[in-house]
């Protein structure tokens, strides 16, 4: 029989009724005659809960048992669901991410997974089990229970579907799909057919929650095609695919922001070769993600370097300033977390010039002043202040008409539109 992957984040499994709900599904897709394989991340809140009651103990937990605990969410959902599908008469049996096969590298909570060990599963599916895995986790090298980081059941579920030869997976969330920008700031957004691997990465680097990262890079990888869609309906949602050429026509995809970040600012560097490298291979020696890096115009022979991180790691990046500011000879360092990052993604962008001009233009028409600027071929970034975040968004949105059909190409008023690109399913 087929294989199908079905993934359920939190709000779809966060209370008896929900989890209720997902086990009919589920069991609607087996008598449909698949093989189901489903990743369940924890109820509601939960693991937001169990950090939050972590840290009331301790400042910085110690990262292989606060891993231990975060595991737990993941284990309570997979084990409500298994005895919901077991209960509708449909045998089912649950896995931790570790009894699945789910190998990864020794990082604590940003673990990545380097190999899937399937047999378990095959076995269960074989036996006519729904096999029920708890997402978010695996087992290190050194036999220790990870975490994949925040949003890591995509990733689980995007690696069985690879690893068992599923055609797509499905991922259930509580939004129906892509949209052009988050539809809690801009009404107007526009549920995405289709998008591109390429462009959804970029959208996922950007800020839009929908999907994790790492999740996008192993379905790329991998060649797994993933479907977005609502866990509360039945409608399509959005493909993830390669892109195709009828894809390739709309000029901007989406907007996306990220609140979850900090500029960080290295002051008074010694402008001399090796300076950025030391910094940066320093952070990287943490495991410290850098988005964003910018260096200043030298003046008396310094420079200020300044690099956008996320939140939640400052208080692992002071550390390590501390230590690098004085061993480059630089004058200090200062953090800022009122920050935001604003990103226009689209294929087109590569073609059209016009396109970060009219993001300018648009930020400053509503007054909104840039501190950083990054760009790939298919999007561009700004770094804004955190307070004008959603009314950029709305500017933005409303500039390049992605309200409007697909792969219209309005850049400035009065800009010709392209001819849209037709829709179609994968």
């Amino acid at each position: 029989m087929p294989v199908i992957v079905q993934k359920y984040g939190g709000t779809s499994v966060a209370d008896a009724e929900r989890i209720r709900a997902v086990a009919r599904r589920v069991v609607g897709a087996r008598e449909a005659g698949n093989d189901v394989v489903v990743v369940v991340s924890a109820m509601g809140r939960t693991t937001d809960e169990l950090m939050v009651m972590a840290r009331e103990i301790a400042a910085l937990p110690t990262p292989r048992e606060l891993d231990l605990l975060l595991t737990a969410g993941e284990r309570i959902a997979m084990s409500l669901l298994s005895i919901a599908i077991n209960d509708m008469g449909v045998p089912a049996a649950s896995y931790t991410g570790s009894q699945a096969g789910i190998i990864t590298d020794t990082r604590h909570g940003r673990a990545r997974i380097i190999d899937i060990r399937p047999g378990r599963i095959r076995e269960a599916l074989e036996a006519g089990n729904v096999v029920i895995v708890a997402g978010f986790q695996g087992v290190s090298t050194a036999y220790d229970v990870t975490t994949l980081g925040r949003g890591g059941s995509d990733t689980t579920a995007v690696a069985l579907a690879a690893a068992l030869g599923a055609e797509f997976c499905e991922i259930y969330t509580d939004v129906p799909g892509v949209f052009t920008a988050d539809p809690r700031i801009e009404p107007e957004a526009r549920k995405l057919h289709a998008v591109s691997y390429e462009e959804m990465l970029e959208l996922a680097a950007s800020g839009a929650r929908v999907l994790q990262l790492r999740s996008v890079e192993y379905a790329r990888g991998n060649g797994v095609m993933l479907h977005v869609r609502s866990s509360f309906g039945d409608e399509d949602g959005t493909w993830v695919r390669e892109a195709d050429e009828r894809m390739e026509k709309a000029i901007v995809s989406g907007v996306a922001h990220a609140d979850n970040e900090a500029k960080v600012t290295v002051i008074g560097v010694p402008d001399r070769p090796g300076v950025a490298a030391t910094i940066f291979r320093a952070l990287a020696d943490e495991g410290v993600s850098v988005d964003m890096i910018v260096q200043n115009v030298s003046h008396d022979g310094r420079t200020d370097v300044s690099f956008t991180s996320p939140k939640d790691d400052l208080p692992r990046i002071a550390g390590v300033m501390d230590r690098v500011a004085e061993e480059v000879g630089a004058e200090g360092h200062a953090a800022d977390d009122g920050i935001a990052k604003v990103s226009l993604v689209g294929a087109g962008i590569r073609s059209d010039p016009g396109v970060a001009a009219a993001m300018f233009a648009a930020l400053a028409e509503e007054g909104i002043n840039i501190e950083m600027i990054s760009t790939s071929s298919i999007r561009v970034s700004c770094v804004i202040r955190a307070e004008h975040a959603e009314r950029a968004v709305r500017a933005i949105h409303a500039r390049f008409n992605l309200a409007g059909e697909a792969g219209r190409r309005v850049h400035s008023p009065g800009a010709e539109s392209a001819d849209p690109g037709a829709e179609a399913a994968p």
